[in-house]
Parts: C-alpha cells; structure tokens; sequence
C-alpha cells in the first residue's frame, strides 16, 4: 500500500570531516521491524495501529533487500567505531602534548618524499639496467644462434658459461643497485635527521623543560671546534671532499657498468675538474655526474676561501706584528721615545765591524707606524735589520714573542711624560722580565728618570739590571761642561760609537807588567784603567805606575773599536822626559796675581813639572745661573755644591712660585742644612720675556745653564726653541752691558746693517760667561754649531749613546757612574804650558809619561787652531811642536 511505504529522510553521519549518506530503515517491512519498535502512525488515521500481513511472495523478494540493509548497517556501525577512534586519538594528542599535527604532518611529507625520491631513482636505475640487460641478451642470443650454425658440438659449454655471466649479472645489478641505494640513504638520511632534530629531541624530554634544544647545542659544538682548533676548517674541508668522492663514486657505480674502483676515481675527476662529466652517456649517469661536479664546484669555492682567508690572516698577522721573533744574539728595546732615533743609530755602528745585526722593537704602538717612523729617520743603518713588532712588555706571551730569552742584551726606555710613571711602568717591566721560565741570557739595561728610583728597580732585578738615569747624567755632565767650556764635544765623541769608545779585553801577554809601562804598549789605544780580579771585577781607573798586572786582570782602554787595537812592543822615547817644565836659564820674576780665577792651577808652574800630591789650590767663589726647573734639579744643586768653592751664588731663575720652590726641593730629598759650598738666589720669571732677564745681572755670571724647563720637556721641538730664545736674549743682554771692541773687527759703515756684527759681540759677550744649553733635539745642533755663541749638551742623544754603550757592553756603566760622580776621577781639559815648553817637540806618548807626574791619564789634545778634540791619536809616536796654546784632554782625580 502506498502510505505504508513512505520514504524517510537520509541520515548523515558526520566521520572525521567526511559525510557518509545511509537511507533511513523506514522502506524496512514492518514485519521485519523488531517487537519493541515504535508504532507507526499514520496522519490520516489518528494514533490507530494497523498491523500489515505481508504474503510469503513479498517476503522473498524483500530479504535481499534486508541482507543489503544489514550490511550497510554494520558498515555503519565500524565508521561510527572509527571515527570514535579518531576522536578519541586527537583527544589523546591534544591533551598529552607529545607532538603538534604540523610538525607530524611535515614530517610525514619528508620521509614520504625521501622515499619517493628513492623509490623514483630505484625504478629509474632498473629500467636501466634492464634496458641495458635487455641489449646484452639480444647481443649474446645473436652470438649464440651464429655459433650453433657453425658449431653444433660446443652449444652445451656455452649455455653453461651464459647461465654463469647471467648469474653474474644478476648479482653485479643487486650490487649496483644496492650501491645506489646507500648512496642515496646516507645522503638523505642526516639531512632529514638535521632538518628534524628538534623534533626529535621533544620525545627525550619531559614537557615543560627548559633544556636547551639539542639543534643549539650542536651548532654551538661545531661554532667551538672552528673556532677553537687552527686545524677544524682544513680538516672539515677534507672530509666533506672525500664523502662526496665516495658518495659519488657509489653512485656512480651504481648507474654505469664499470668497477667500483673506476667509479671512485671518476668521481674524484668529476669533483677536481667540474667539466668532466661533459663525456657522460645516458641519462642516469649524467645526472650523477652533474651532481657530483656540483659538489666538486661547492667544495672548490670553499677551499678557495679557506686559502684566501688563511693567507689574508697570514699577511695581517705580519702587518700588525703579530708573528714570532726567531733569532738570537739580538738587542731587545722596550718602548718608544724621541731617544730611539740616536739609540738605533749607536747600535748601527757598533754593529757595523760584524756586518751588521739585528734590532727588535717592540712597543705598544702599531707596527706599520713604528715602521713608517723608523724609515724616516736620516741615518745609514749599515747592514743591521730593524724588526718592530707590536705589543706590552708586561705580558709574559709578549716578550716571547721576541724571543726575549736568547737576547743579548734588553734595554727598556722611559717613557715620555710623567717621570713617576715612566719609572713605575720600567719597574714592572723588570718584574715581567725577571718572570720569563726560560731565564735570561743577556742583561737589562733600564732607562730612569727619577734617581729616586734606581734603588728600587736595582732590588727588583739584582744582578741582572744596569741603571742609566737620564736626568742624572744630563744634569751631572751639564755641570762639568760649564766649569769646563768644551768637555761636551769630548764626552759626545767618547760615548758615541763614531769615534773612541771604552773597550775592555783581556791580555796575558801584558801580565806581569807594571801600568807605566802598559800605557805606552798600545799604539791604538790609550790604556786607562784596570779591571782587577782579586777585587770581585772591580774598574779602578788612573791606577797607580807601580800597579803589576796580575792573571785574571783587564785593561781598560779608549779605542775605536773593539779588533783595532793590539799590544805592541814599547816604543822609544828620550831618557829625559822628567825634566824641569821650568827654564833654568831664565832670571827669577817676582809676579803679582791680582784677582783669582779658577783656572789658577793651570797658571802656576811647579819645579820639576808635576804637582806634589799634597798639594792643593785653593777654589774661588763662583757665580752661577740656572734658568729653567728640572725635576731632578735638587740633584743637581748637591753635585754642584760638592764642586763648588764656599761663598759660592746659585741664583734659581724660573716660572715656579718662589713659595712652592721650597716645598718642591724639600720633596725631592734636598736636604739645605746640607749644602756648606753655595747659597740659593731665588728669582721668579720667564725666561723668554726679555724684561724678566734684564731685572737680572747676566754680565756677572761665570756659568749659566739653560735647563729643558719642566713644562715642555716633552717636546723636544717647544723646548729647543725655548731654550734657543733664551740663549740669545742673554747674550744681546750681555754684549749691551758689555764693552765691544770694535778695534778686533774691521771697520763697519754707519747705518749699515751686518750679520756679522750681532754674532761678534755675542761671542766677544761668551768670553766672559760660559752658557751651556740642553738641547733635546739633534736638528737644533746645527744652529748652536754655526753661531758659536754657546756651548750645548745634547741630552737625548748622549743618554741613547749611553744606553748603547751599556747595551754593549754592561760593565762600562760603572766607569760611566764614577766619571759622572761627586768622587773618584772625571774628564778634565789641561793648557799645555804643565806639561811642555813653548814650541817644544814632543811626541804623545812623552806628552802621557809626563801626565803620569801629575798622576793623570792624557787621552787626547786640542790644538789651538782646531775646533775639535782629538781623542786617541792615530800616530802616537809622530814627533812635533807643540804650543802653549794647545789644551790636553785627560782623566784625573777631581779637585777637593
């Protein structure tokens, strides 16, 4: 009946995202519906039931619509357990936390296309080999059918012998393709692994930890092995080269038909010359061979930068100074001052008799411009080599870097500026020095500024430390040289390595000799002094005539150079040579001496030509001017007092407060309760300002010293030229006060202007008082040379020559102390009128005999017509006339 089957609609069941459509039972026969279904209503009939007869006919012929029912039903029934599986799944993974469906999905599309990729190039490698299989049995049948026409007796050998080349085949193609696979597998295999690693690492961790991800921790492991390890670039080189020779080579073998030998070097060919897979056959091959030039070509540019970089820090490491000294036997400097110029040139010449040396610098300043300074000194540097590298002498790593243990010699400079510091830092540089493990072989030669500190730096490195204290020196040969108009020439021909130098050497054959006799045994040299080894290696200068030289002794000597000098035998010289300075032919003078100078000694002539010991002559009072403040100028007022005559003037003449001037002196360790021999004058004032000298009594000066003032000493270029105002201001002041005698020069026009003019009442004005200026500057020498207007001291160069000299040779600084000290004996110049008559013909060694009864060492002369001081002459026995004129220079004990 057709209200009895009434469609109903479909339901939908909802799986996952899917819909599956199932028609609704309701077409089922009612019959077939279960007892405790509900009642079908029918609209037209109210809620009246009616139960419906079905005929066994209709039975049948809906049974099959039943069976088809039951099995959509149960169908059903599997997607809704399926899809409630699902849910259940998602709700496992939302709420466990293990894994992100983005992350699962990506990595289920890696591993899916890895194994595609693998899968293509494994079908793509057997339809290969089968093609080329194929070729190979139509070939071999052909081969086969024309031998059986020919020969129908050795058909059954060669069935035999194709069954075993096929079998061959076979296993030569599993081969080939396994090769390929792995190939393949190793190649993919990390890059899935890398590109997953965090991934990975989440299944080690327990959820809310806050360990660093394993990617992090690798790439911070190889971050540390490049840069850690010099050998990690070159060695990850060489082993991404030979994975790619192998690699490739596997691949290879398992595309072409060659043995795994020739696919190997084929591969190294293709990564070592890109172009030649040029010769490749067939697709397969040639995508191998493409693969692996691009390899080769990838592996190639990163050599190339590897060697690019590598030398490119090669040539900034030799740039910057940054390489290892290797050497030995070589002067070490540590530092850079303005003294470095003087100080390499020293050691230039001195190097010169052994064809040169080697010189290392090290400073912190760049290696480039300590060069480009070096090169633009003006100077030969006669075969010795200059290596300057950069860096601290108070790093141990450093100074070994020098090769600071096999040098013969290390001389640390002060530095330029602040003298507490300078000394502070050199104390500390000694105490690295005294550090190194492997010891020292040569000597420390340190440069102070403070005398002060000397003390301390010798505790500090014992025996191994010479002290050179620059102001010291500077201030000390200063006074000398205005007590003595001249020394300076002589003290910077005997410091400097250009003339005569102090040498000392051992000569047994001299052994046995008395010092009298040793003196005239040298025609290159002047002996000096003995090194004696009953005393410890003590220096004792102008020793007695009756001293005999024992086994062990040394002599000390002046000479140009260390291998130019010999003993000899002695010469020949007149009997006579004590005789009587005095003529006895002349009638005795009854003379009257007005006046004292102090240079009276010289004046006053001693029967039988020689001073007796005891006695003495009295010293005048002397009148002296210091313009300028030095940092060690109390030091200087102790040496000059010590040398000085009682009622003796110092006048202090400088910017500093005369209230502070007190403090400052007291400061530095002068003691004025002290001072017996001099009274300080103290007077406030530029020393450039014209007025400011006038207000002083420049005529009545014996001596004036221009000091480098404190305030510029450190430019060297400001305070020459301070100085050299200076200089001339006083000397125009002083030919104004000063009488001119214009009868000594020739005729001038009136209102003429002459150069000349100037320049000869500064001189006439420096017969009168002796002017002696600290230069720092060598170029500033020129202009004092050529006006003659003052004596000068170049204190920078004569420290750099005396820092050389000890370099050289260390126990030159302790004649070098006893010449400078208040005691002992000193550089003097002497007239010739005590040791000769007027016009008398003498040679030098009769000249030093007759020094010897004064008990003084004549080491050079003077002539009246020269500029310069001969030290050491050449011919020694050269007989000639000699004038009172002449001055001698020689070595005695200092006046008391």
């Amino acid at each position: 009946m057709p209200f009895l089957r009434e469609e109903r609609p479909q339901q939908t069941l909802s799986l996952g995202g899917s819909s599956i459509s199932f028609a609704s039972p309701a077409s089922t026969p009612l019959a077939l519906e279960p007892r405790g279904a509900f009642p079908r209503v029918d609209r037209r009939y109210g809620v009246v039931r009616r139960k419906v007869r079905l005929d066994a006919k209709e039975v049948n012929a809906l049974r099959p619509r039943e069976r088809e029912f039951k099995a959509s039903r149960n169908e059903c029934a599997e997607l809704e357990k399926v899809a409630a599986s699902d849910g259940a799944v998602k709700q496992m993974l939302l709420g466990g936390g293990f894994v992100d469906c983005r992350i699962g999905s990506r990595l289920s599309l890696a591993i899916s296309f890895a194994l595609v990729l693998l899968g293509f190039l494994f079908v793509l490698q057997n339809n290969f080999s089968l093609n080329k299989h194929v070729n190979l049995l139509q070939d071999q049948l052909s081969k086969q059918q024309a031998r059986l026409l020919h020969c129908d007796s050795y058909g059954s050998a060669y069935s035999i012998d194709t069954i075993s080349q096929e079998r061959d085949q076979d296993f030569q193609k599993i081969l080939k393709s396994f090769a390929l696979f792995v190939s393949l597998a190793i190649l993919c295999i990390p890059l899935v692994v890398i590109r997953h690693t965090d991934e990975i690492s989440r299944f080690w961790k327990s959820s809310g930890s806050e360990e660093i991800s394993l990617s992090k921790q690798l790439a911070y492991r190889v971050d540390v092995f490049l840069s850690v390890y010099p050998f990690s670039k070159p060695l990850t080189l060489l082993l991404a080269t030979l994975l790619l020779i192998y690699l490739g080579g596997l691949a290879l073998y398992g595309v072409t038909d060659g043995s795994l030998a020739d696919s190997l070097w084929l591969s190294w060919t293709y990564v070592a010359d890109s172009g030649n897979h040029a010769n490749s056959v067939a697709i397969g091959p040639r995508l191998v061979s493409v693969s692996i030039s691009f390899g080769g070509m990838l592996i190639f540019a990163m050599m190339l930068g590897l060697v690019s970089d590598s030398i490119s820090k090669k040539f900034d490491s030799l740039r910057k100074g940054k390489s290892e000294v290797i050497g030995k036997n070589h002067t070490l400097i540590l530092g850079w001052s303005e003294k470095l110029g003087s100080l390499l040139n020293q050691l230039s010449i001195a190097n010169e008799n052994l064809g040169g040396g080697m010189v290392v610098v090290m400073a912190e300043r760049d290696k480039e411009e300590m060069e480009l300074d070096i090169a633009k000194m003006e100077f030969d540097f006669r075969g010795t080599s200059v290596i300057c590298r950069g860096g601290s002498p108070l790093i141990l790593a450093d100074l070994k870097k020098v090769s600071v243990s096999k040098a013969r010699a290390i001389i640390v400079l002060a530095e330029d500026g602040n003298a507490d510091l300078s000394d502070a830092r050199a104390l500390r540089t000694v105490l690295s020095l005294t550090g190194v493990k492997e010891g020292l072989k040569g000597h420390i030669v340190v440069e102070l500024s403070d005398l002060d500190n000397e003390v301390l730096v010798k505790l500090v490195g014992g025996d191994l430390v010479e002290t050179v204290v620059a102001h010291d020196v500077i201030g000390r040969l200063m006074i000398q040289c205005a007590r003595q108009p001249g020394l300076a020439q002589i003290w910077e021909d005997i410091l400097g390595f250009e003339n005569c130098e102090f040498y000392i050497k051992k000569w047994p054959q001299l052994y046995g000799m008395q010092f009298e006799e040793i003196l005239i045994s040298f025609p290159d040299a002047i002996p000096c002094g003995i090194k004696v080894s009953a005393l410890g290696g003590k220096i004792i200068l102008n020793p007695d005539d009756c001293y005999v030289l024992q086994e062990g002794d040394e002599v000390l000597v002046i000479a140009e150079d260390d291998d130019t000098y010999a003993p000899s035998k002695m010469p020949m010289v007149k009997d006579a040579v004590y005789i009587n300075i005095v003529q006895s032919a002349r009638k005795p003078l009854k003379i009257l001496l007005c006046g004292w100078r102090r240079d009276i000694d010289d004046m006053i002539v001693v029967r039988g030509g020689y001073l007796p010991r005891d006695f003495t002559i009295p010293k005048s009072p002397e009148k002296i001017l210091f313009c300028g403040w030095r940092r060690d100028i109390e030091d200087m007022i102790m040496v000059l007092d010590a040398f000085l005559a009682p009622e003796s003037e110092l006048w202090m003449f400088n910017e500093v407060p005369e209230s502070d001037r007190e403090k400052k002196l007291v400061a530095g360790g002068l003691d004025f309760f002290r001072l017996e021999n001099i009274t300080l004058v103290h007077r406030e004032g530029n020393a450039v300002i014209r007025r400011h000298l006038e207000s002083l009594p420049l005529e009545s000066f014996d001596s004036i010293l221009i000091l480098a003032d404190e305030s510029v000493e450190d430019s060297a270029i400001q305070a020459d030229s301070r100085s050299l105002a200076t200089l001339l201001l006083i000397r125009d002041i002083q030919a104004k006060r000063l009488p001119f005698k214009e009868a000594m020069f020739s005729h001038i026009e009136h209102g003429s202007f002459s150069q000349g003019s100037w320049i000869r009442e500064m001189q006439q004005a420096s017969d009168k008082s002796v002017i002696i200026s600290e230069i720092l500057d060598p170029r500033t020498k020129n202009l004092l040379t050529m006006s003659k207007i003052s004596d000068f001291v170049l204190s920078n160069e004569l420290v750099s020559m005396a820092l050389a000299m000890v370099a050289e040779d260390r126990q030159i600084n302790d004649v070098l102390e006893e010449l400078f000290a208040e005691e002992g004996n000193e550089m003097q110049i002497r007239t010739a009128d005590l040791y000769l008559r007027e016009e008398e013909e003498m040679n030098f060694y009769e000249i030093i005999l007759r020094g010897r009864q004064r008990k003084e060492i004549v080491i050079g002369y003077r002539l009246a017509e020269g500029e310069r001081a001969v030290i050491n002459p050449p011919v020694k026995d050269l007989r000639r006339q000699w004038s009172s004129k002449d001055v001698f220079v020689v070595i005695s004990e200092k006046e008391r």
